[in-house]
């Protein structure tokens, strides 16, 4: 039997429950992983608490991410015994996911455990670090440089944000992090590399077509007006880096920071990420991730707490990264 997240729906409302699940039961796919870790990310949250239309079908084991050892392979790319991580693909959603014991995936899904990791450090980054890394990259790739000026966080004390302003301060960027919790997270951001702190409230309004030029760069987790705000401050050929929505997926803004200041807006998708540029990601993370980003911004729970963390996810009340121990 196997110990798992379980969720099912009655009467339109989610229901989260720990129960023990029939090996036999586990979907189909080619290799069967001893899962060790999973993660909480903002999409487990809505997944878990019901409060976005993340799960596709019921019942649903969530964990968009999981790491671990292979027990059993149909696939010639993985033996029993390989180290393994899985990030994305739908999986917690429409395919049973990483908050279980044990799980059965395609193997397409599936990235070789990297070098110099384990994990416990593989799911400590995650999909939010994973997507901060291809976020960063989308920056560089655009040629924003340190010496090109600020470089905007939104969202700065989750997840992806926390990852993504310990990075671009590794890589040298002057690193301006804006969070709805400026008093709880303020120091932490700046220990994690933060030049400076931003309160939501500066973002969060209406736009106007123009601001003043602030950012060379920016990141954002957040959307809605946040992001709107943002683009209108960014200076002439910045680049936007865009791959959340816990603001909400609204854009209210106008056309002219593209066509009056040459801003572009890229899109960065972790979920459907390709194979080769998914494991370059993760060796690159996991390059320039400091030794102390895992001690400062990553907590430990149990299968028991997801419930709790989940709720408060969604709340925005979660900093950093949360790894689920199985």
């Amino acid at each position: 039997m196997v110990k798992a997240i379980v969720l099912t729906q009655q009467e339109k409302k989610t229901i989260a429950e720990i129960t023990s699940l029939d090996i036999a039961n586990l979907p189909e796919g080619e290799v069967l992983v001893d899962v060790a870790c999973s993660s909480l990310n903002y999409k487990d949250g809505l997944a878990v608490t019901g409060a976005g239309r993340v799960v596709t079908r019921f019942p649903m084991v969530p964990g968009i991410d999981c790491a671990g050892t292979v027990l059993e392979s149909s696939d010639a790319r993985y033996q029993p015994g390989d180290k393994v991580l899985l990030t994305g693909w739908g999986v917690g959603e429409g395919h049973w996911g990483g908050m279980a014991e044990k799980a059965r995936f395609k193997a397409d899904w599936l990235v070789p455990m990297p070098a110099d990791c384990d994990e416990v450090k593989a799911m400590q980054i995650g999909t939010a670090g994973l997507t901060a890394m291809l976020c960063v990259d989308a920056l560089v790739e655009g040629g924003v440089k340190p010496e090109d000026g600020p470089v905007l966080v939104t969202g700065a004390s989750g997840g992806v944000g926390s990852v993504a302003v310990t990075l671009l301060a590794k890589l040298g960027y002057h690193v301006v992090a804006s969070s709805g919790r400026v008093e709880q997270n303020g120091e932490l951001l700046k220990s994690l590399g933060a030049a400076e702190v931003l309160d939501r409230s500066e973002l969060d309004r209406e736009a106007r077509p123009l601001d003043k030029q602030l950012w060379a760069g920016l990141v954002d987790t957040v959307g809605n007006k946040v992001l709107a705000t943002a683009l209108s401050q960014m200076k002439y050929g910045a680049v936007a880096a865009a791959c959340g929505l816990a603001g909400g997926f609204a854009l209210p803004t106008t056309v002219m920071p593209f066509i009056l200041r040459g801003v572009r807006l890229q899109g960065v998708d972790s979920v459907y990420c390709p194979f080769e540029q998914r494991k370059a990601a993760w060796d690159r993370v996991l390059a320039l991730l400091p030794e102390s980003f895992y001690q400062q911004a990553c907590e430990t729970i149990g299968l028991e707490q997801v419930p709790e963390y989940a709720a408060n996810i969604i709340k925005g009340q979660v900093t950093g990264r949360v790894l689920v121990k199985l």
